[in-house]
Order: structure tokens, then sequence, then C-alpha cells
């Protein structure tokens, strides 16, 4: 059984206030936790991979136990009722794992020789987390988020990353001053009016603006841009969802 206190503070993770307080966060679900077991003892991972705890049902634990042998001591078997108690969906999975938040140093040479994506005010974390898939499924990176983009460590960004988060470095930072400090990259972002993206110029070092969900990209953020396009549309749509319209963009820009 847990105790009252480790229920609390498993809880308290949900909220972005004490995941900053406490610089963990939850990942869920059976194929999530196993990639980061797999990660976190792969000596030639990219990211280091700290599991503070595991809590998952007595059946999970015995189908992976050559996976669990190294965290033996931080494994924790619980029931059905005592999973639901600490889960961030409604119907809890088969295991639960916290992990300490990543530390990177920005990696400016690899960001100068490879496509970035640069997040303006994304407010969405389903959004987020499909992005950051997106990115992995294109080999980019690195993503930068402005300081107000929804939380990178939010379940469901975590959620909607399907592992991603373990292989694209995630930052928040100015993005203007981002942009100042790597004026020799060209930068791309989709306006009303830009030029046709099938059609355009691309150059396969750069950085590219994804807009907010409902504003697009911050007038901030669109006198920074060196290239203005635009998907073209066959249809009556009035826009297109941010994570869609990202991965269209990169799939152009991975096809030069």
């Amino acid at each position: 059984m847990l105790s009252k206190a480790k229920v609390k503070y498993l809880n308290s993770l949900k909220s972005k206030k004490f995941r900053q307080k406490y610089n963990n966060f939850v990942a869920e679900g059976d194929k999530i936790a196993i990639e980061i077991l797999k990660n976190a003892q792969n000596p030639t991972a990219l990211f280091s991979t700290n599991i503070e705890a595991i809590y998952a049902l007595p059946e999970w634990i015995n189908n992976n136990q050559a996976l669990l042998q190294p965290f033996q001591a931080i494994t924790t078997a619980v029931d059905n009722a005592a999973l639901k108690k600490i889960s961030n969906f409604q119907t809890p999975n088969q295991a639960l794992i916290i992990l300490n938040q990543f530390d990177f140093d920005l990696p400016t040479t690899q960001i100068q020789s490879n496509l970035t994506l640069l997040l303006d005010e994304i407010q969405d974390p389903g959004n987020l987390g499909t992005i950051l898939r997106i990115a992995d499924w294109f080999g980019i990176p690195n993503v930068v988020c402005s300081t107000n983009c929804a939380d990178v460590y939010n379940p469901k960004t975590i959620q909607a990353t399907m592992g991603a988060f373990l292989r694209v470095r995630t930052f928040r930072l100015d993005l203007i001053e981002f942009c100042r400090n790597l004026s020799q990259l060209p930068v791309y972002g989709a306006v009303l009016g830009g030029e046709n993206l099938f059609q355009t110029k691309l150059n396969k070092n750069a950085l590219i603006v994804i807009g907010n969900e409902g504003k697009g990209i911050s007038p901030q953020m669109i006198k920074q841009l060196t290239h203005h396009i635009e998907i073209p549309a066959n249809g009556q749509a009035e826009s297109l969802n941010a994570a869609i319209a990202t991965g269209i963009i990169c799939a152009a820009f991975r096809n030069l």
C-alpha cells in the first residue's frame, strides 16, 4: 500500500508548480515505461535517464523482470486501486515512472548544422507532445519552446510524445534572443501570403517557427523571419492544426 504522503507527493507532480519544485515528472504506460528502462541501461543512449521510482502492477513487474533487475530497490508493486490514485488518466495503465527532468547544454554547433523547431506559444500539451514526436520522426534533434509554451513535462505532453522525449532535446528560451544569437541561420515561418512551401528554396540548416494554435506566429517573431512560407490549400478549411502543419513543413524540408 502507498502511504498518504506518497500519494500526495505523486499527485502533486500533476501540477507544473510541483514538477518544478521537485525537478521531477511522470511518464506512464507500458510502452513508454519499457522505452525508459531500455534507455536507462543503454550506454550509447543520447540522454542520461535518471529514474526516481517505478510503480507497477505485479503482473507487469513479473513480465519485465530482466529490464527491472537494476531497479529493484526503487520498484513498488501496486494494485489497480493504488495505481488509479496516482495515475494522470481516468484509465490507468500498467506502469508509472518518476524521472528527473533533463538538463541539457545548448548544442550550438549541432543547431548550426541541422533543422531546429522554434515553438512560439504552443498552448496545448497534446500538440506539443505530437510536435516532439514529429521532430523525432524526421530526425530533428532540438526543439526550442518559447517561455510561455505549454510545459514539456506535462503528463499529456509526455504521453503524446510516445517516447520522443527520450530522443529530442527541448529547451525553454527567449526565441527572439535565440534567433539573434544564430543570425547566420535562415528563419522560416508559415504566414498568410507567404511563398508556396513546395516551390520555395529550402535550406537544410534552418530554424523553423511554429506559431500558436489560434493566433499563429506572434508579431515579434514575424520580425525575426527571413523567409515567409505558406502551405497551399486546395480545400475550404480556414487553418491547419499546429502539429499537422509542423508535419507537412518538416516533410518538405527533409525531402529537399
